[in-house]
């Protein structure tokens, strides 16, 4: 199997591009269609600062990566979830990346939030599935760093798969409010909310893993512990039969509901955000939810 553009030996073969690429140029396509994507859908310029959430996953570490090799001003942001040896992996993942590359990590611990507990600790005394707490946390800690860091934009690593998946279970389920909010870019509507950007959305899962592997980047392999039997991985087996039956199918699905996406705005529900009682940050109550986490999870261990 030969390069398509050079002619040399390929190392990977994209169906749902019809190309073979060797290692530079394969590079030099992904990296390419990445800042197509950016531009595209206006996500940041080169004047922007940007803090990237890592996980010391390929996907984060990759667009950190990405950004950095094109010279945008990029720091990391690593939220310590607690959960014993895979976070602490995870974090020396991170941490290694920062020093190895010279860039900022700004480390928050969620134990730093709650008491000393870990998110799979609280979710346990409150009785909800770790996901769900996982997620509501992580989101309140981005914005709250950026913020306070100076931050004009937060870059995340979903990719192509995430994404697709997640319109395709919005769909199965017609949640028609979550559909017209779903764009690569999240603007902020509260003075107290910086904008959220994906600037993988056009790259698979796969195609993110051959970048990081060209590019010798080290990264944790192992999913969340948490992360089993999730819906979305569910999902995400359906589409891929789907695109091995039909190569580009989930980059035609996404793209034309992006494309498409003004048909659902009639659903989109603006909502009134206001500030937190508590600490200042939005909300669309009077105490946001991470401060009423940290109240009944403070209210618990009091009382234990």
């Amino acid at each position: 199997m030969k390069c398509k553009i050079c002619g040399n030996k390929a190392v990977i073969k994209l169906r749902a591009h019809n190309i073979a690429l060797c290692e530079k140029d394969y590079i030099a396509f992904f990296e390419k269609r990445v800042i197509n994507a950016i531009k595209k859908y206006k996500m940041f310029d080169r004047n922007s600062k940007i803090l990237v959430a890592v996980s010391g996953g390929k996907d984060s570490l990759s667009v950190w990566e990405l950004l950095l090799s094109k010279g945008y001003k990029a720091d990391g942001l690593y939220i310590d979830l607690g959960i014993t040896e895979y976070s602490e992996v995870s974090k020396s993942k991170c941490m290694n990346f920062a020093k190895s590359r010279n860039v900022k990590l700004e480390i928050v611990k969620v134990k730093d939030y709650f008491g000393g507990l870990s998110v799979p600790e609280i979710a346990k005394r409150i009785r909800r599935k770790t996901c769900s707490v996982c997620g509501l946390i992580k989101r309140y800690i981005m914005n709250r760093s950026a913020l306070e860091g100076g931050y004009d934009i937060i870059v995340t690593g979903h990719n192509l798969d995430d994404e697709v998946s997640t319109l395709f279970g919005n769909m199965i389920h017609w949640q028609v409010e979550y559909l017209a909010r779903q764009f690569p870019i999240m603007d902020k509507n509260h003075e107290r909310m910086v904008t959220k950007a994906k600037p993988f959305v056009t790259s698979t899962e796969r195609e993110v893993a051959a970048y990081a592997l060209i590019k010798g980047i080290d990264y944790i392999e192992e999913e969340c512990p948490f992360s089993v039997g999730a819906t979305s991985l569910f999902y995400k087996k359906i589409l891929n039969e789907l695109e091995k039956e039909q190569p580009g199918s989930k980059l035609r699905f996404l793209s034309g509901f992006y494309e498409n996406s003004d048909i659902f705005q009639k659903f989109r529900k603006d909502l009134k955000l206001k500030s937190c009682e508590r600490c200042g940050y939005p909300t669309t109550e009077d105490v946001c939810s991470f401060c009423k986490l940290r109240e009944r999870t403070n209210n618990i261990v009091e009382k234990s």
